[in-house]
């Protein structure tokens, strides 16, 4: 069961599943059954004979009321059969931490992947259109941040859904390196032939360029401030969970951006 199944990380985890032949159940308002976080009477029917769930919360874990939902889908996913539950947190975040003890004290098998920002924010996510405008606008000051690969976390997560030895295993994932985003924004002018620069912006100021782009004010200022709160210095450092999850070393930012700026998505 993949809960979060249309996410950057959801689908690529759905897709290694399929391509090992393995039996997998799209977790997602569309699917059939449908799964909606809204909604907890989605929940029993889309969980219903599954053996392994991964589980990502939306809009993010650092909600108001994300760790009582996570509690009662996992009381629910135990009670429906299912044994391991792999949950994707957030670095440095107070309330994913309170969501992953959740997980730790349902009773199941669990893993956690503890991630950084994911590179694919920048192509896939809610930094593709300022990539696009040339100017990325955040509240990060000059923080660096260890910027993780999407294809990374759902290699771990695919490996502990269906390997051994991840039980009780925190993955904290990573890069390899640390990068500020004003030289991120370099990197990707860099590949992509265009100029993209990084301007840093208050909290405020942020969330009023969320809610100009179409963001519900509630989610524009829960993003906000969490990304203020976590964009602070506590993440500039690297952590080994790639490492420790699958025996190599995690893929680098300067790969990423060569492939996304050879697909054109770039130049708008």
């Amino acid at each position: 069961m993949i809960i979060g199944s249309t996410g950057k990380t959801g689908r690529r985890v759905e897709a290694r599943l399929r391509e090992r032949g393995l039996p997998v159940r799209a977790g997602s308002r569309s699917a059939t059954p449908p799964f909606d976080w809204a909604d907890p009477a989605t929940w029993e029917p889309a969980l219903r004979g599954a053996g392994a769930a991964y589980v990502t919360y939306y809009p993010d874990l650092a909600a108001p009321g994300a760790s009582d939902a996570i509690r009662a889908l996992a009381a629910l996913a135990v009670d429906s059969g299912v044994r391991r539950l792999v949950l994707l947190s957030g670095r440095g975040e107070p309330e994913a931490a309170a969501a992953e003890r959740v997980i730790q004290e349902s009773g199941a098998e669990w893993t956690i992947v503890r991630a950084s920002w994911f590179f694919q924010n920048f192509d896939e996510g809610h930094l593709l259109e300022p990539v696009l405008g040339g100017t990325i606008a955040l509240p990060a000051g000059d923080v660096a941040e260890p910027f993780v690969d999407a294809e990374d976390i759902a290699d771990v997560a695919a490996a502990a859904l269906t390997g051994d030895g991840h039980a009780g295993q925190v993955y904290e994932v990573t890069g390899p390196r640390l990068l500020t985003f004003a030289e991120a924004a370099a990197e990707i002018s860099r590949a992509a032939g265009r100029e993209v620069r990084y301007v840093p912006v208050s909290a405020d100021g942020y969330a009023s360029m969320l809610m100009e782009y179409g963001v519900p004010e509630m989610e524009a200022e829960v993003l906000a401030g969490m990304f203020a709160e976590i964009l602070d210095g506590r993440n500039a450092h690297l952590a080994d969970g790639v490492r420790r999850a699958l025996g190599r070393e995690p893929r680098d930012f300067a790969g990423y951006v060569s492939a996304v700026a050879a697909t054109g998505v770039w130049k708008g």
